[in-house]
């Protein structure tokens, strides 16, 4: 499965532990990537200082639903199962 063109779930809905150029603390949930363009795409896509995270996330079905909106929720939900407490 391929990236949904101008989606961006993935670069917001869930947080970001490690560092990413701009954001050196890595980014809470529900916030936009600084790395996200204008259209949702990724600025760092298939460069050396992607983090790891990002680069081993891979689309999937279950991930990003039938539309954006989808992806945002199924995204917020996953990471609030996987938040400790």
């Amino acid at each position: 499965m391929d990236c949904r063109s101008g989606c961006g779930a993935c670069c917001i809905a869930p947080s970001i532990s490690s560092a990413i150029p701009g954001m050196p603390n890595g980014k809470p949930a529900g916030m936009r990537c600084i790395q996200l363009d204008a259209s949702n795409r990724c600025l760092l896509f298939g460069r050396p200082e992607r983090p790891a995270v990002c680069r081993n996330l891979r689309p999937e079905a279950a991930m990003c639903g039938a539309n954006r909106d989808e992806a945002m929720r199924v995204l917020a939900a996953w990471e609030i199962a996987s938040s400790p407490g």
